[in-house]
């Protein structure tokens, strides 16, 4: 299980582990469209921001959620969850939070339960200077909740949802590709039919059939 919370953009979802073995399943089972935030050089709680899923599914998960199209007010809420879910930070005035794509933690078999490091320092961002805001987190936490969440199944979920998406996706466009040929076959077909009842005979005096007739023409063709 994992503790939710609601933020100020419906679109966004936040989410906590509530120990470092949870929290283990967290970097395990994690979506493309996650962001991790922790204290930075502190202990503290893993937080996560699930962003919105793409309205067309991306060709592949390996592209980075766009971190600079999260709203002020949804960062200042993640920071504040962060900071208070350290058992130091919650008491120092100020801390700095650090936050980058959940595709940027890295695992390693001598690492502790629930410790990650990045795989890529230029993915990984900073909060500076962040301060308790009473109001805002009490706001917060009264909408903590505790669902009964499979992580694994929900990664397995909503990878089947986006495959299913990306196919839907190629088949329009498989489809919109072939009527575009169809179409232009068949404009094809109408110009070479209208270009050849243009076309008109050089050669159009056949006479009467009479021998004067034909001498004429032998004449006109001498």
């Amino acid at each position: 299980m994992v503790y939710t919370f609601t933020c100020s953009d419906p679109r966004y979802e936040i989410y906590m582990g509530r120990d470092k073995f949870e929290n283990e399943e967290l970097i395990a089972h994690g979506w493309p469209e996650d962001v991790w935030f922790h204290v930075d050089k502190l202990s503290s709680a893993h937080i996560y921001l699930r962003m919105p899923l793409p309205e067309r599914p991306l060709p592949d998960d390996k592209q980075d959620p766009d971190l600079k199209s999260i709203p002020q007010k949804v960062l200042d809420e993640v920071a504040q969850l962060t900071k208070a879910n350290s058992i130091e930070g919650c008491k120092q005035p100020h801390v700095d939070i650090v936050y980058t794509p959940w595709s940027n933690l890295r695992k390693s078999a001598h690492m502790d339960i629930g410790q990650v490091g990045f795989k890529d320092e230029k993915r990984v961002r900073y909060i500076k200077n962040v301060a308790k805001d009473r109001e805002l987190l009490k706001a917060l936490e009264k909408t903590q909740q505790e669902p009964k969440v499979d992580l694994k199944a929900a990664r397995e979920q909503r990878d089947r949802e986006q495959l299913r998406k990306r196919k839907e996706e190629m088949r329009k466009r498989r489809q919109a590709e072939e009527e575009e040929a169809k179409r232009k076959e068949e404009e094809r077909q109408l110009r070479c039919y209208a270009s050849l009842q243009a076309v008109e005979p050089e050669f159009t005096d056949k006479g009467d059939g009479t021998i004067e007739s034909c001498r004429a023409i032998e004449e006109d063709f001498l």
